[in-house]
């Protein structure tokens, strides 16, 4: 396992980030997700990203059980923007519900502290002042090691950096965008933005739902246990499942045959290649998967392979 900075900061993370919002879900058992957890540390996987959001705040509690007696080696992140119930301010990123939602969180992942709070979406009803000062106070309180970002626009991140910087306030260190090989609105502003300011990209969706797996056919459901069967994967199943994504897989099942790699491996490989990315969320339900996806971190692709993967 490699690891490398978050952001300008001295924190180490591995390049390949944990993600659990299968955790809790019906098709994955926590006994599974703690061998998960169990696996990946063993394989020198130290960062994991979850949300409040996921499944009702189970994933968070599973990780927080399953990790208590290790806290310490763990770098964790989780997100908050989302509602957790039905009162009117129970979403977005207002000072009272960032309050409310970082202190539900650090009791579901039963730890005094969070290594990287997350803001999971912009809320435009909310000064991004407010919202800054509020997770600065929480970082003198010592709930919150480091702030980051997710699914911000490169003018949205600038603003926030901009504020952090007029008032002398802690900032962003990194940013969680979808980026895949179909998805690469990034590449315009926001990564040119992360490379300049030096800030972490921590991609997300980049095996697109998992259809990049090489288990699903387009003539086919997914299968009643798989990810993109699930409630909470129909956004990327409805975005992705589709005969321009599998067009794309047959042009990357040529490279397959070329170098020897399977897919996952390759996704994992040309997106840890990409500029100020710094960790790529990787989901996983079964402690195989993490074997594979360890071997990825290993894989230094040629440019002419690395033009072949852009071009996709």
């Amino acid at each position: 396992m490699q690891y490398n900075k978050l952001g300008r900061t001295g924190l180490k993370i591995s390049n390949i980030c944990l993600g659990t919002n299968m955790f809790g879900a019906s098709y994955v058992t926590d006994i599974e997700a703690e061998l998960v957890i169990k696996e990946s540390y063993e394989q020198g996987i130290n960062f994991i990203d979850t949300a409040d959001f996921y499944n009702e705040g189970r994933s968070e509690k599973i990780i927080g059980n399953a990790i208590k007696t290790q806290r310490n080696n763990f770098v964790i992140a989780t997100k908050g923007f989302m509602p957790t119930n039905e009162d009117i301010n129970s979403k977005g990123l207002s000072r009272k519900h960032i309050i409310t939602a970082v202190e539900k969180s650090l009791k579901r992942l039963s730890t005094d502290y969070i290594d990287l709070y997350q803001l999971h979406y912009w809320d435009p009803e909310c000064p991004i002042d407010e919202t800054i000062n509020t997770l600065n106070d929480m970082v003198h309180q010592g709930k919150i090691r480091y702030l980051g970002c997710s699914n911000f626009a490169a003018w949205q991140l600038c603003k926030s950096l901009w504020v952090s910087d007029k008032n002398n306030y802690e900032r962003f260190e990194s940013v969680q965008p979808e980026y895949n090989f179909l998805q690469k609105d990034i590449e315009k502003e926001l990564m040119h933005l992360c490379i300049d300011q030096n800030i972490s990209i921590i991609p997300y969706q980049i095996l697109m739902g998992g259809l990049l797996t090489g288990k699903y056919s387009k003539n086919s459901k997914p299968t009643d246990n798989s990810h993109l069967a699930s409630v909470h994967a129909q956004r990327a199943k409805n975005k992705y499942w589709n005969d321009n994504s599998f067009n794309m897989i047959n042009k990357l099942k040529s490279i397959q045959k070329k170098t020897g790699y399977n897919s996952i491996e390759l996704t994992i490989a040309w997106a840890l290649s990409r500029p100020a990315v710094s960790s790529v969320i990787v989901g996983a339900s079964k402690k195989t998967q993490i074997l594979s996806n360890s071997k990825a971190t290993g894989i230094t692709l040629d440019k002419e392979i690395l033009d072949q993967l852009n071009s996709l």
